[in-house]
């Protein structure tokens, strides 16, 4: 008599990747901003994005994000083609991204730049100015972000910080998926900078997928795994920080050594 036979272990299935890039390219006249650039981003990953000035990486957000046309190659959010990149339908697809300069309504108050992010038309913020669910959510968010005392002034008083974290917390009134930061801790202090990383940090661990541009290294190294490096517009290395920190190419083109 034989005994039971085993099963064969359930073949395993690679998750789809949140965000694909392939073979990206954009000239301005004749010079490739970016070259045939291919990167994945997997869901659930904070992800570094790192590269000199002129390496690509803004016009890469820029491309992924609707807010360039690509010259070639493919984008894929969740596995599908972005066949025309849409900053509008790819916000409503669950992509946001912030800018190095932050882009808020100065001439609208702090709760009313919440309640545009979560899609209330500014033409109507007249009368009763915020919806109540949406005054709820901005208004936990305004406390996250140690913004609630400034609720009710124009977003124009906040400091440089103050108004970076409010166009953080502006994206996340549509709870993304992936949200990519362009230069999150650029031109604010020490503590802003730890600030802004804890944020990141909180809302990485509710869910939320990062692709980061970050030129402070000792923040991103301890923040960002994987981290891709760009040159010229195309990808020369990725992996995890270490890895990538003694890579001899990264080292003799970004770092210095």
């Amino acid at each position: 008599m034989t005994g039971p036979t085993a099963s064969a272990p359930a073949p395993t299935s690679t998750p789809t990747p949140i965000l694909e890039v392939r073979d990206l390219s954009k000239h301005f006249g004749g010079v490739a901003a970016v070259d045939h650039c291919s990167f994945t981003v997997a869901r659930g990953t904070v992800t570094g994005l790192i590269g000199p000035n002129g390496s690509g990486k803004t016009t890469v957000f820029n491309l992924v994000t609707g807010h360039l046309a690509a010259d070639a190659g493919q984008i894929l959010l969740d596995g599908r083609p972005v066949t025309r990149p849409d900053p509008a339908r790819l916000h409503r697809r669950g992509l946001c991204r912030t800018f190095q300069q932050p882009r808020i309504f100065p001439d609208l108050t702090v709760l009313e730049n919440l309640a545009v992010a979560a899609g209330h038309p500014w033409q109507a913020l007249a009368g009763p100015r915020v919806r109540r669910a949406d005054r709820d959510r901005g208004e936990a968010l305004l406390a996250e972000f140690a913004l609630a005392a400034h609720s009710a002034h124009r977003a124009d008083e906040l400091s440089y910080g103050q108004r970076k974290l409010l166009e953080f917390a502006a994206l996340l009134m549509s709870s993304p998926a992936l949200v990519l930061l362009d230069e999150p801790t650029a031109g604010v202090n020490p503590t802003m900078v730890r600030t802004m990383e804890r944020h990141i940090r909180e809302r990485h661990a509710a869910g939320t997928t990062f692709l980061v541009v970050e030129h402070d290294m000792n923040l991103l190294m301890r923040l960002c795994d994987p981290v891709i490096v760009l040159d010229r517009g195309a990808v020369i290395a990725q992996g995890a920080p270490g890895a990538v920190q003694t890579d001899r190419q990264v080292l003799d083109a970004y770092l210095g050594s």
